[in-house]
């Protein structure tokens, strides 16, 4: 047994990089607070933002979210105003989503703590762990179909 948690404890891709993911999230939790959004909905506000009226179906599976984590995050920041149902585009059970200008506007006053949060981020990681960090979700956001 010792072997086997040696092995896996010293080599396990998932382990550092679920490590990563939640040193760079509090950072930017504790960044985003004074906003009243955390990282993950400041994230999944720039998605809607980027994708423009866009399904769940459609969001989730760009950013990767299954249904209740996506659903669970949609609830806060459409609680919150942020994001609403764009009733011009439904058609059938689709119901687009698209920022609200309070979205918008909470995007454009967290700027400044988001780069500040991104500053720390990317001295943590390192030029070299940054980039790498860049090109590996690049290239799983510009391959949909493989992940």
């Amino acid at each position: 047994m010792e072997e086997i948690l040696a092995e896996i404890g010293g080599t396990c891709v998932l382990m550092r990089t679920r490590l990563i993911a939640r040193v760079v999230t509090a950072i930017h939790d504790e960044a985003l607070q004074p906003f009243g959004v955390g990282a993950a909905q400041f994230v999944l506000l720039v998605v809607i933002g980027k994708l423009g009226p866009s399904s769940r179906a459609e969001i989730g599976r760009y950013h990767r979210q299954d249904r209740s984590t996506l659903s669970r995050n949609l609830k806060v920041i459409m609680t919150a105003g942020w994001v609403e149902e764009d009733p011009t585009r439904a058609h059938g059970r689709v119901r687009p989503l698209v920022l609200t200008d309070a979205g918008k506007a909470l995007l454009i006053q967290a700027t400044p703590a988001w780069r500040e949060a991104q500053a720390q981020a990317k001295k943590l990681l390192g030029q070299a762990g940054t980039v790498a960090v860049m090109d590996i979700a690049d290239n799983i956001l510009s391959k949909p179909e493989a992940v």
